[in-house]
């Protein structure tokens, strides 16, 4: 939604002062010089990716357009939720929940939070090194170091499309200048009409590099910035993860734990002590 704000304020300001100096905005309204410049760019958008790096765009574009998926809430049901299976852990031992973990669909745990529970990469998380911690087949210094080669490995997946569209919006203005050079050579082909021609050709040339520009650095550019900034938001989820499971294998009680994963969360949606406190004491229903 801030990127349709941002992007209703560029157009505003730069549209409307261009209004306030005097100009008509038909001057500006070159739709061919658009489709070049936009065409362009994607075509070497295209021929830059791979099928699954376009696939991957494609799901990450809509990111950049709606809010984040984990304010407060997530992130304190998150840490509810670890707390509620490493309190059965701590009562009935680690073998207690391994139905919990093998099906998380069908496990009462998971259930409580319908929103985690369709949350697969969270809940993959979750499951997956539990299910090591009841096989008792890795200590927690080799747990921490596959969390990590995971965390990095999900970190490059997520930059796949971000790069991309970076590069895409740094290339438009490169275009625009094409588009303006065809132009001037247009022009140049056409010295012989009278100056009353001459001019709007020349100012069309000129619209190139500006649409080239603003698409660029002000339409495009953000796009990845948003994307990257909604992808951090689940990067930190699984980081508290990692965090209260490490601590747990480590020999902190639930309520530690899940301390440590709160503190990894930014603190502009961290859910404070006596909100998590009260929230893990609460009845599930």
């Amino acid at each position: 939604m801030l990127l349709i704000i941002g992007w209703v304020i560029v157009i505003a300001v730069v549209f409307g002062g261009f209004v306030v100096s005097g100009g008509h905005l038909a001057a500006l309204l070159h739709p061919v010089k658009l489709l070049m410049i936009v065409g362009a760019a994607f075509g070497a958008f295209v021929a830059s990716s791979s099928p699954a790096a376009l696939k991957a765009a494609a799901k990450a574009v809509p990111l950049a357009l709606k809010g984040s998926k984990y304010p407060r809430k997530v992130y304190l049901d998150l840490l509810c939720l670890l707390y509620d299976l490493l309190n059965k852990i701590r009562k009935d031992g680690l073998i207690s929940i391994e139905d919990h973990v093998e099906r998380p669909a069908e496990s009462a745990i998971f259930q409580a939070y319908p929103g985690l529970a369709s949350n697969h990469v969270l809940v993959d998380f979750i499951c997956d090194y539990l299910r090591m911690m009841v096989s008792g087949s890795m200590d927690p210094h080799e747990m921490e170091s596959l969390m990590d080669q995971e965390l990095e490995t999900h970190h490059q997946e997520n930059h796949i499309p971000v790069d991309l569209l970076t590069k895409m919006g740094d290339s438009m203005p490169a275009f625009g200048i094409v588009a303006a050079v065809m132009g001037v050579v247009l022009t140049m082909s056409s010295l012989h009409l009278p100056p009353t021609e001459l001019g709007p050709m020349i100012g069309a040339a000129l619209v190139g590099a500006f649409v080239g520009i603003l698409f660029g650095y002000a339409i495009i550019g953000p796009i990845p910035v948003a994307i990257q900034q909604r992808q951090l938001d689940e990067t930190k989820a699984l980081e508290a993860i990692k965090a209260t499971l490490l601590a747990t294998a480590g020999g902190s009680a639930p309520a530690v734990a899940v301390e440590h994963g709160r503190k990894v969360v930014f603190h502009a949606v961290r859910p404070s002590f006596s909100e998590l406190e009260e929230a893990v004491r609460a009845p599930r229903g």
